[in-house]
């Protein structure tokens, strides 16, 4: 496999986000590991079903569903449980994501962004050829939680705890983006990195992996 993979990554609420969606408009290709983890535990599917042995009918809608505030409730107030799912999920989602590359390789793509939250926790920057850490103040990053998506401040702290210190992860990356200004100070930042990337390519993936698609379940 010719690909040169990129990881994207940053605690909750850091802005990665908004850096991946600057990337696709100039034209990377975004594996979205969030959308894989969603297919992997989609109505039907194996992996719901072993999730729902896992931690009962209660994490169900009555569509039968995955219930993901009820199933978030329990995982984010104990590891043991966090760990008992990220043990169901992520050699699911590990899965989809070869599957993903292998038809962007197949294609005669260059270069794929991979999209993933969890990076460092879950041991993905093995696989990766360089890592972007998007990274924001845990002040900040909690007001956001709070402002923006509404979530008690109990459950904001302990998302926010239950991810590695973003010092660690600064330490750990490639190219750090920090995302303490403006919207559009965050975009020149995201640009700027992406140039990066390709300079790091000798510029040739601008070319042969950034036709503007996005890889999402």
């Amino acid at each position: 496999m010719t690909l040169y993979r990129v990881g994207l990554t940053g605690n909750i609420a850091s802005g990665k986000s908004a850096v991946a969606q600057v990337w696709r408009r100039l034209g990377a290709t975004v594996v979205d590991a969030d959308a894989l983890a969603r297919e992997a535990v989609a109505l039907g599917t194996p992996g719901l079903r072993a999730v729902a042995d896992a931690f009962g009918a209660g994490i169900l809608e009555p569509s039968g569903a995955l219930d993901r505030a009820a199933l978030r409730g329990i995982v984010f107030r104990d590891p043991e449980a966090r760990r008992r799912l990220e043990a169901i999920v992520h050699p699911e989602v590990a899965r989809l994501r070869r599957e993903a590359e292998e038809r962007l390789d197949q294609a005669g793509a260059r270069i794929v962004v991979h999209d993933i939250p969890l990076l460092y926790e879950v041991g993905a920057e093995r696989d990766l050829d360089l890592v972007v850490l998007v990274d924001a103040p845990e002040a900040t990053r909690l007001r956001r939680l709070l402002a923006d998506r509404g979530l008690p401040p109990d459950e904001a702290r302990a998302m926010i705890a239950a991810q590695l210190p973003a010092a660690e992860k600064r330490r750990r990356a490639d190219i750090v983006i920090d995302n303490d200004g403006t919207l559009g100070e965050l975009a020149a930042s995201a640009e700027e990195a992406w140039e990066q990337i390709l300079g790091r390519l000798g510029g040739a993936a601008g070319a042969d992996g950034a036709d503007g698609a996005t890889e999402s379940a």
